[in-house]
């Protein structure tokens, strides 16, 4: 098995034409493997995480809807690989999805700081989230946090070792005073998510 790509480089692109012909399947193929690498919690909550390929497409797909050629392309792989797991940690782009726009406003008012009040608990270790550093400020003046945040996860040797052993509860929690909620992470998206410490 070849080792996990953590950047996607210049040489890695794939001209507009070749990914405009793949396109459909691209989509279909990554659309499957996220259905492992996502993680619901409470009601709002969706955590997606991330790796090189869901990046690759994302990349693409901007790519593909903007054709911002070449300028383009530097800034979405300056913006997409800082996504991309180093093999030491997990990363996600965590949701807050409220469909009606008067109550998204006021749960995002609630949930002042919630990037700080998140981790993942592996068999009574806490592994917690972290914001990448230069990440834009989420929550506002107002108080008002962002519907989405992209977080980090940093693991210790001992974390992943316990990550990978199937006896192990993983839990992934967010602990804000509003907003107070857990999931147990399946079997399936346990598998998923232990390629990315390589």
């Amino acid at each position: 098995m070849p080792a996990a790509k953590h950047i996607i480089e210049r040489s890695d692109i794939l001209p507009y034409e070749v990914y405009a012909k793949e396109r459909k399947e691209r989509r279909a193929a990554i659309t499957a493997m996220k259905k492992h690498r996502r993680v619901s919690v409470g009601p709002y909550a969706t955590f997606y995480f991330e790796n090189y390929e869901t990046m690759f497409q994302q990349v693409h797909e901007m790519l593909h809807i903007e054709k911002g050629g070449e300028e383009q392309i530097a800034d979405e792989l300056a913006a997409y690989n800082p996504l991309i797991p180093k093999g030491d940690e997990l990363v996600a782009t965590l949701m807050f999805e409220i469909d009606d726009e008067i109550r998204r406003d006021k749960e995002l008012r609630r949930l002042t700081g919630v990037e700080d009040h998140i981790y993942i608990d592996v068999g009574g270790l806490r592994v917690t989230a972290v914001v990448p550093e230069g990440d834009v400020e989420r929550t506002k003046a107002d108080g008002k946090t962002s519907s989405v945040h992209f977080l980090h996860f940093p693991f210790k040797l001992q974390e992943i070792e316990k990550f990978r052993d199937p006896g192990t509860q993983v839990l992934i929690a967010i602990a804000h005073p509003n907003y107070g909620h857990m999931a147990l992470l399946s079997p399936e998206t346990r598998t998923a998510l232990a390629a990315d410490f390589a």
